[in-house]
């Protein structure tokens, strides 16, 4: 249908009161799944690749292959870098294709965060129309192999997302707010659902000037999920589960059919495991026929 960025798709998330799933790869097969599952549903979808795979495959790969099957998709595709300290390889991925970048200085002070968002920010201004996450606050967990302990998880301030998304014209803001990457290690995780509301009202209470993502979706209540998304919440990042998933058909097959080598059959189970991970939050999240 469309190569989309991501603000483009969660703006209309927004108006319409549903999320948009974004979901980290690690290959083009994954990708596949995840395009193909969203396609029976119609539903938009954000790829999204952290920094590792990126490098391992490259973004120029990642670049190519997501334009293929975006170009003939039935429904909108984002591709998105996920969680990137790197100025540099921001940049490259930009060149590479990526239609959305998730810039992540959070661990530095407001100002270098800032800074370093708006040296992405106004770059990709230069090279066409892919958009740029930023965050502010941490969240705790651990995305790429890279451990935020609690003790250093510090949510977002309201007034401060403000300052944050005016300094730097950012397209879409990650926000602390309580979640974690990774597996909760509580059923009842604290999420501040009202923070999120505040800084919903605060940055797109007369219009809409930066989406707002949730970031550690995998192992979220399913009424938190929907109670998020009704204060504001329009992108879900989903990567732990589809990880699992992923490995754990791997292991299904080889106990069941070890003996036999077959890479086709096996990609083939690891793929209905991812598609079934993305049918769960396309549901749960209310973008089923919004492609």
């Amino acid at each position: 249908m469309s190569i989309s960025n991501s603000k483009d798709l969660l703006i209309k998330a927004t108006v319409g009161k549903y999320a948009v799933g974004a979901f980290n790869v690690t290959s083009i097969i994954q990708m596949v799944a995840i395009i193909e599952a969203a396609e029976e549903v119609n539903s938009p979808v954000i790829i999204q690749t952290s920094v590792s795979p990126a490098k391992q495959l490259t973004p120029e790969l990642f670049g190519v292959a997501f334009r293929f099957l975006a170009q003939n998709s039935s429904v909108p595709v984002a591709l998105q870098l996920d969680h990137c300290s790197d100025i540099d390889f921001c940049k490259r991925c930009v060149d590479a294709g990526y239609t959305s970048i998730m810039i992540d200085a959070s661990k530095e002070t407001l100002k270098n965060n800032i800074q370093m968002t708006k040296t992405v920010v106004d770059y990709t201004r230069t090279k066409g129309n892919a958009s740029i996450e930023g965050e502010l606050g941490t969240v705790g967990g651990v995305e790429d192999q890279i451990r935020v302990v609690e003790s250093d998880v510090e949510l977002c301030d309201p007034l401060m997302a403000v300052k944050f998304v005016n300094e730097t014209s950012l397209d879409n803001l990650a926000p602390a707010i309580g979640t974690a990457h990774g597996i909760y290690k509580t059923r009842n995780p604290k999420i501040d659902i009202l923070r999120l509301k505040n800084i919903s009202e605060s940055v797109n209470g007369l219009s809409i000037v930066a989406p707002l993502v949730v970031h550690g979706g995998t192992g979220l209540s399913e009424l938190v999920v929907k109670e998020l998304i009704a204060v504001g919440g329009s992108k879900f990042n989903v990567s732990t589960e589809l990880k699992y998933a992923w490995i754990d058909a791997a292991n299904e097959y080889i106990k069941t059919y070890g003996s036999k080598y077959n890479p086709v059959k096996m990609n083939q189970l690891q793929m209905d495991a991812a598609k079934k991970v993305v049918f769960y939050w396309i549901k749960l999240l209310g973008s089923a026929k919004k492609g």
